[in-house]
């Protein structure tokens, strides 16, 4: 006979799901119901208590005991034959309550070698409980107060897989050589938000995804990564590398290198002597101002590229800055001081993102070759009609979403690319469409024009024609209510000035 106990409540967006509970409600106070179930074949025995919350954790519960469920309560206390002596039990939930280590006694899981999931976070832990199940695979820790991970604390948890150890207290003095050098099948460890000076020594082989977000990294050694060497997935974010936090070749011993995150840590650059196959480089939020010909000439299988919202100029960044990344499918280079577009892109880009730049001219050789580009967007810029060259658009063949939102357009640009189905010209100076503004693109399904100056009879009447897939036309936000006339082909019946859809009678 497996036996499941259940007494938990519901935990808030963010935190860790608990099993299914019964829970009621009265005007009064809400109740909770904790509940054991025995499962013997197809018949099923529950006995059930109301309660509130508890404060202590019940001191004997089945030897059969399979799940235990105590997640969200205020329990200080656990004794040994709560979860000890269990050889049947898997999981344990005890996160979102109120437990330090006093609370937590060295046997508590004596006897319970199966346990696979254990919850402890969100409670009020200081270090690392030692003794824990050695089948472990999964512990979660996140959110307590935890300064320390005593030596040999996880020495015997050799199949733990995941470890959470994310908002702690966690700092350099708290860790050493040996903290997670026994396990052997570690795949994914978050160290994120706590205050570590520099990357943990001895991590294993096997680890393939490393948080190590908002610390206080002030530098990376390749020494600290050499044991490593499986890491796949490696997040820095947010911690204070500067300018030489990380040296040339500091992530050479990680040649499986998928992706890499460094996004608000002071750089001046794009590092060098990065794993070849990297494929993945996010660096937005720094401080780069130069691309040289051959920063990026290292990592020649990037597929997304993302130096948005750093410091770049049109006049250092060279012209075959990006040639050597021929598989290159998402450049975002939003956010900087460019005033024009950059030379030598990747034929094979899928993705290019240049809003709020400073751009007044489009050409069409920066453009040239990009018949694979699907995404462009031009948002909050500086552009006129007139400053877009005939033919810019000529060799986007593949283009199907297009964003010029936010700039001084004074109307549509015309030979627009044959493919687009979504137009954002929302946030420009347009007073007037004309019949021939959407002749070049017959797929068109979505066209933004909020926020104009259009009025009523500011669209021509045959402006729509033939474009059977046309079912948004968004003329919000403009000085009237915009008469907006589709073909009588349209299937759908129009409406005039509606929010999502401006629609006049058909013709």
């Amino acid at each position: 006979m497996a036996w499941t106990f259940r007494c938990s409540r519901t935990t808030s967006p963010g935190q860790l799901s608990t099993s299914p509970c019964r829970t009621t409600s009265s005007r009064s106070s809400p109740t909770m119901s904790c509940h054991a179930s025995a499962a013997s074949g197809p018949s099923t025995s529950t006995t059930t208590s109301s309660l509130l919350r508890l404060s202590v954790a019940p001191q004997f519960l089945p030897r059969s005991l399979r799940v235990a469920d105590l997640a969200a309560n205020q329990v200080t206390e656990i004794f040994p034959l709560t979860f000890g002596e269990k050889p049947a039990l898997r999981s344990v939930y005890l996160h979102n309550n109120q437990l330090s280590n006093a609370g937590l006694p060295p046997d508590a899981f004596h006897g319970s070698e199966a346990v696979v999931i254990l919850s402890l976070s969100s409670n009020r832990l200081s270090y690392l409980p030692p003794s824990l199940p050695p089948s472990l695979e999964r512990l979660h820790l996140q959110n307590n107060l935890i300064s320390k991970v005593p030596r040999g604390a996880l020495s015997r948890q050799t199949h733990l897989r995941e470890l959470y150890l994310q908002h702690n207290q966690l700092t350099d003095s708290g860790l050493d050589a040996t903290t997670f050098s026994k396990l052997h099948h570690l795949e994914y460890l978050d160290l994120s938000h706590n205050r570590l000076a520099s990357v943990p020594a001895g991590l294993p082989r096997t680890l393939a995804v490393l948080h190590l977000g908002r610390n206080r990294i002030r530098g990376v050694e390749a020494a600290r990564l050499r044991g490593a060497r499986g890491l796949r997935y490696l997040l820095l974010q947010h911690n204070q590398l500067g300018a030489t936090g990380l040296p040339a070749g500091a992530l050479r011993p990680l040649r499986g290198l998928h992706t890499l995150h460094l996004y608000g840590n002071g750089l001046d650059r794009v590092p060098l002597a990065l794993p070849r196959r990297l494929r993945a480089l996010v660096l937005p939020h720094n401080h780069v101002t130069t691309l040289g010909a051959r920063d990026l000439a290292g990592t020649p299988g990037l597929a997304e590229l993302n130096l948005a919202y750093n410091r770049l100029v049109s006049a250092r960044v060279h012209r075959r800055a990006f040639r050597p990344l021929r598989a290159l499918r998402s450049l975002d280079l939003a956010g900087n001081l460019l005033t024009r577009l950059p030379g030598g892109l990747p034929g094979g880009l899928h993705t290019l993102r240049l809003q709020r730049n400073q751009l007044r001219a489009l050409e069409p050789e920066p453009l040239a070759g990009l018949d694979q580009l699907r995404e462009l967007s031009l948002a909050h810029n500086r552009l006129r009609v007139g400053d877009i060259g005939p033919g810019t658009w000529h060799e986007l063949q593949a283009l199907q979403v297009l964003d010029l939102s936010h700039n001084e357009l004074s109307f549509v640009p015309p030979d627009l690319p044959e493919a687009l189905e979504e137009l954002h010209l929302q946030g420009n100076r347009i007073s007037h469409v004309g019949p021939e503004a959407f002749l070049s693109t017959p797929r068109l399904r979505a066209l933004f024009l909020r926020a104009n100056r259009l009025h009523m009879t500011s669209i021509a009447p045959d402006t729509f024609l033939g474009l059977l897939h046309l079912s948004v036309v968004d003329t919000a936000g403009n000085p009237e209510q915009v008469l907006v006339r589709l073909p009588p082909t349209t299937p759908r019946q129009p409406r005039a000035g509606s929010p999502r859809a401006r629609r006049g009678p058909a013709v």
